[in-house]
């Protein structure tokens, strides 16, 4: 039985005793609540990439997930729901599979320690497996895949009725004597079914990269291959390169040549070229910013900072689902600003909601709880903790030894020197955790400490509150205040004040004043909230108040959607650590830039974008409707200024989603580059209804890479999609 199940283990996963185990399944609970706790049988598919499970009173319904859903196995009681049944089973026989974007958790307990360690270690392996695989790896996945699905009677083979049927799954409506004839050439043992090797061919045929080709040829001395020099010339002509080209040139043809004779040869094959335009360095996004490449030395005025709203609801704001879980999600996707509403609750301890609303709650000790745990797991640098406090003094005496115990020596308690200070620190302050925290009224009389007010359409102030000692001696260096004017600021106001303005006051404010709004933020943090008319947490469009310079612009995590993209494109940067250098106009105090005449800044150089879109690769079917093939069109958005706001289509193109051709050219004028976040959308066009979402991908102008890139398209909740993307050619030159 063992070398059966070694057998059908990929090379690379052999001799793993844990997979073997998973091979062979397990009865473990599925855990939904402390009353709903359901025996299921799991076991890992011969393919290792698939887990099924059934139930055993169910008769033949079963479940399955791929194992490239999983975006991480958590320990013991790290959930709500196996922390309310941590009485009845113990920490070493639970863990729980985190799903990739917005699905929700699988929470598990095995039958013993021994089989949870055995399915821990056995997903860990898979998903460590899965991120290292390289880019042919992950399109021969891909192929496997739809071979399993399209093979109805699975029986390793598929005759042309099933190609057929995989045509229309795959988002292609070919004429059928095209598919016939190219079925029959891949068909080598004229069998009349498709084996794998022969199905990988049919693919490859099916997948001809034309618009690739036509790039080849045009720098390929011979046309069957790029030699050192036409590599060279590709690099420096077309895509922009600088450096050392040549070595550039040696260090690709290494990386993705695939034949064994390329790189003795110094050359580079039309698949090794393919592969390349297909990696991260043939990707829009530049590799060299992905990294920390920014000065992180400079006061936190000076950064945009990736924040969250209400950051424990994960629905909407009147009868959502509260949970720690929506902080554990902020923080792994780089927030650096998460915020917690608190209340008096039940047997002194406080809880966490969205006030009078019928929200659920939490404890408060778990939310603290949780960010210990996760705060600086993907960036190192500080996290802002905002709590909206609406406690007793008794419960916020609570509060502060919970902060205090739990967190430790991550809490920031005194400013860094021992000193009065004389200016914001840098995020550099590296693992630390800052909180800040807003009385209802009364503001405790201390130099500097973070404090925000917040005040809501429907909340209204029925009692006075104090502020507890203890509380207030946990806040260091900001101090909320209430904002009069900003003449009234510039004359009276210090470093350590902190203005919060609702989404409607701050555009009022850029409306009437946004030279001063810029000025304002180049020396004071302020912090931007969504409108409490948004009950189905919808975001607004947090780059008019990124024009303006705030740094604290909170969004709702929980939603996906326009805004989320933005937010998560603008913090791919950067190590994806939660903060981003603003430009330099609008860092110092001297300069006087209006978002709405951005042409009379010094240092002013427009620019024309210009981005051709060719084709696109394996869009994601979004209509299950049987026979439906997606009609693809691409929009391109530009987000920035007022003046640089634009977007543009190409045509769509009729029943082809799997490798759409359009050589649309689309051009914008841009004003001020280095605020501008280009986003890619593409839609299903409908002529009678609203377009479906297919796709998208956002990122900042500064970051793209010009020539020939493909465009890795993301879900709607920001995840990849693979191989699905768009191939365009990026040119960027100055408005004349």
């Amino acid at each position: 039985l063992v070398r059966a199940l070694e057998d059908r283990i990929p090379e690379g996963l052999q001799g793993d005793d844990n997979l073997q185990s998973m091979l062979v399944g397990t009865v473990m609970r599925k855990i939904k609540s402390r009353t709903w706790k359901k025996q299921r049988y799991f076991k890992l598919q011969d393919d290792c990439m698939t887990i099924w499970y059934k139930s055993k009173k169910a008769g033949n319904a079963h479940s399955t997930f791929s194992v490239g859903d999983v975006e991480a196995v958590r320990e013991g009681h790290q959930s709500e729901v196996l922390l309310s049944i941590a009485d009845e089973f113990p920490a070493d026989r639970c863990f729980t599979l985190v799903f990739r974007g917005r699905r929700g958790n699988l929470d598990l307990v095995a039958e013993s320690a021994e089989e949870a360690q055995s399915w821990i270690r056995g997903m860990r392996k898979l998903i460590e497996n899965l991120e290292n695989m390289g880019e042919r790896e992950r399109l021969d996945q891909w192929i496997s895949d739809w071979f399993k699905k399209a093979d109805k009677n699975n029986d390793g083979r598929m005759n042309f009725k099933e190609v057929r049927d995989l045509l229309k799954m795959m988002n292609v409506d070919m004429n059928e004597h095209h598919a016939h004839r190219l079925f029959t050439m891949a068909d080598k043992s004229q069998s009349g079914t498709l084996e794998d090797d022969e199905f990988v061919l049919f693919y490859k045929m099916l997948t001809q990269r034309e618009d690739v080709l036509r790039v080849f040829q045009e720098y390929s001395a011979d046309g069957q291959k790029l030699s050192l020099r036409d590599l060279e010339d590709f690099l420096r002509e077309e895509q922009l390169e600088g450096g050392d080209i040549q070595q550039q040139a040696k260090q690709l043809i290494e990386r993705h040549e695939p034949s064994d004779a390329g790189p003795s040869l110094n050359a580079m094959t039309f698949d090794g070229f393919l592969m390349y335009l297909g990696s991260a360095e043939g990707s829009i996004f530049n590799p060299q910013q992905r990294g920390i490449f920014q000065d992180m030395s400079q006061p936190l005025c000076h950064y945009f900072i990736s924040s969250s709203h209400n950051t424990y609801l994960m629905e909407d704001q009147l009868r959502g689902h509260s949970s720690v879980e929506g902080y554990i999600r902020a923080l792994n996707r780089g927030c650096r600003c998460v915020e917690v509403d608190c209340w008096d609750g039940a047997n002194g301890e406080p809880i966490v909601y969205h006030g009078h609303t019928f929200t659920s709650k939490i404890l408060f000790k778990d939310v603290v709880n949780a960010v210990s745990n996760y705060a600086f797991k993907v960036s190192e640098y500080p996290v802002i903790l905002s709590i909206e406090n609406h406690c007793s003094v008794e419960q916020q005496r609570v509060m502060a030894h919970h902060l205090n115990h739990i967190l430790g020596d991550k809490l920031l308690k005194s400013t860094l020197d021992g000193k009065a200070p004389i200016g914001l620190p840098s995020p550099e302050v590296s693992n630390t955790l800052w909180y800040q925290i807003g009385p209802k009224e009364k503001e405790v009389n201390k130099t500097h400490f973070c404090l925000f007010l917040f005040f809501f359409v429907f909340f209204p102030q029925k009692s006075k509150q104090r502020l507890s000692k203890e509380l207030s001696d946990c806040v260091v260096y900001c101090k909320s205040v209430h904002f009069n004017s900003f003449k009234h600021s510039r004359i009276h106001s210090k470093f350590y004040e902190v203005a919060s303005f609702t989404e409607s006051k701050a555009r009022k404010h850029m409306r009437e004043a946004g030279a001063e709004f810029v000025h304002h933020n180049a020396r004071q943090l302020t912090r931007v909230y969504p409108s409490g008319f948004r009950t189905d947490s919808s975001n607004f469009n947090p780059q008019e108040m990124w024009n303006a310079g705030c740094q604290i612009v909170a969004l709702n995590f929980q939603t996906a959607g326009e805004g989320m993209d933005l937010n998560d494109g603008l913090f791919s940067v950067n190590s994806c650590c939660g903060y981003v250098l603003k430009p330099s106009f609008m860092r110092d105090p001297e300069k006087r830039f209006d978002p709405d005449t951005p042409q009379k800044r010094d240092g002013y150089r427009p620019l024309v974008l210009t981005i051709q879109v060719i084709s696109g690769q394996q869009l994601p079917k979004v209509n299950i409707k049987e026979g439906s093939i997606v009609d693809p069109l691409v929009r391109v958005e530009i987000h920035g200024v007022p003046m640089d706001q634009a977007k543009q289509e190409t045509r769509y193109i009729e029943n082809n989603g799997f490798n759409p051709v359009w050589y649309d050219t689309l051009r914008f004028s841009v004003h001020t580059p280095e605020l501008a976040m280009v986003r890619f959308v593409v839609e299903d066009y409908d002529k009678t209804s609203k377009n479906d979402f297919v796709g998208q991908y956002t990122l900042p102008m500064s970051c793209m890479q010009q020539g020939y890139r493909h465009i890795h398209l993301l879900s709607k909740d920001g995840t990849s999609i693979p191989p699905s993307s768009l191939f365009v050619h990026i040119r960027i030159s100055p408005l004349e």
